[in-house]
């Protein structure tokens, strides 16, 4: 996007038709894989996301521009326009499916702001992952006989291709984060998370989906990780999980889960059209790559780099989402960005709710979304919002906001 604010639009880097903004979000509930949501295979998660989507906006079917949608570990032939096709869109709207692993989600919006600012309409964005229903992988060895693997390779065997988990221990070894503060964010994130759901805060961004056949309740209406019970012992009964002698544990990682968020985004002057009262305007984005090897500190280096751009501190943000895959690595990013980890992931983060892989980057701008609507001085324009993900094989992306009265 261009780098000046335009004359009569303070603080925005594009006149009204072609500046970019989120004018809703909503996700289904995340839930355990092979658990609640075991059941609904990708485009099922999706879809019904995208029709209340449309339902919440006014926006109409034909109007949109294209789907864009992120996933990492299902099983191709574009998710995104089956989950549109199944969601009731006419065959006239596109579908188009991203791919930059846990950052899918995130990216895939953030291609769509691009695309708005280039004018190009009105669109749904955002992730979907069914780890549950994930098909089995394998390359052909020379026999032609398969060789399944669990996960792909993310970077060449020169740079190093840890595992997740290993790359999270090099992270907190490198950046000195020890198991009691790993431990102690990923407490407070349940905790957060329980009370979050126990007020209904996020009641209002869910949207409910059907049981597996012969299950009571018929619906799964709420996230099934937050976990009312946890403590600082049984924390510190978890054993490391990767390496022998690590910090990094079963109890501060994040769990695989299923689901699916996704967002409209279209310019400003369409979202005053449509009589919307509020968005995240996008002030800007980021992607950056680091060393595979400590892979988890991606985010920090994309959210640098975009906040150096835009003139901004990483003081001034009021809200602050970061996908907690591990706490090492959200508390390593934090810490670099001079970011006081209390401000970060106010209802609590993927270690109590999850992470489904494509899904999460658009969670976080669900999550910011909702936020600033409940927030207090909600109806004070100027909240600035930050998400940020870290990404396998050495990436990260960062996407700033400013909530904004319409």
């Amino acid at each position: 996007m261009p780098s000046g604010p335009v004359p009569g639009h303070p603080g925005f880097q594009l006149p009204d038709d072609r500046q970019p903004v989120i004018i809703a979000a909503l996700r289904t509930p995340v839930c355990r894989a092979n658990g609640a949501l075991k059941h609904l295979r990708s485009h099922e998660l999706l879809a019904p996301v995208l029709t209340a989507l449309l339902a919440e906006t006014g926006v109409g079917a034909r109007e949109v521009a294209d789907v864009v949608i992120g996933n990492a570990v299902g099983a191709g032939g574009n998710v995104a326009r089956l989950a549109a096709l199944e969601a009731g869109l006419p065959v006239t709207v596109p579908g188009l499916t991203v791919d930059r692993q846990c950052g899918s989600g995130l990216d895939a919006i953030v291609l769509a702001s691009r695309l708005v600012a280039a004018g190009g309409g009105t669109y749904l964005a955002g992730g979907v992952e069914s780890i549950s229903t994930a098909p089995l992988r394998a390359h052909r060895n020379d026999g032609g006989e398969p060789a399944f693997f669990s996960r792909a390779q993310f970077a060449p065997h020169t740079h190093g291709d840890p595992d997740m988990g290993v790359a999270a221990e090099n992270v907190a070894r490198e950046y000195g984060i020890s198991r009691a503060r790993q431990d102690e964010f990923a407490l407070r994130s349940h905790r957060r998370a329980v009370a979050a759901q126990s007020d209904g805060m996020f009641d209002r961004e869910t949207v409910p989906l059907p049981a597996a056949s012969g299950t009571v309740p018929g619906t799964v209406t709420a996230d099934d990780g937050p976990r009312p019970k946890l403590s600082e012992a049984l924390m510190a009964r978890f054993p490391a999980a990767f390496v022998d002698s690590g910090t990094v544990t079963a109890g501060n990682s994040c769990f695989d889960a299923d689901g699916a968020a996704a967002v409209v985004i279209t310019s400003l002057t369409r979202a005053r059209e449509l009589g919307a009262a509020d968005g995240l305007a996008v002030l800007g984005t980021d992607t950056a790559g680091v060393e595979p090897q400590l892979l988890g500190i991606g985010a920090a280096a994309a959210a640098s780099r975009l906040l150096a751009a835009q003139s901004v501190d990483a003081a001034d943000m009021d809200l602050v989402e970061f996908n907690e895959a591990f706490a090492s690595q959200t508390l390593a990013c934090l810490d670099h960005l001079g970011i006081d980890s209390f401000r970060a992931n106010a209802d609590g983060g993927a270690l109590a709710l999850g992470h489904a892989y494509g899904a999460s980057g658009a969670v976080l701008v669900t999550r910011l979304l909702a936020q600033a609507r409940q927030s207090p001085a909600a109806a004070a324009d100027g909240k600035l919002a930050l998400a940020m993900i870290s990404i396998a094989g050495g990436m990260g992306t960062a996407a700033l906001f400013r909530h904004i009265r319409l």
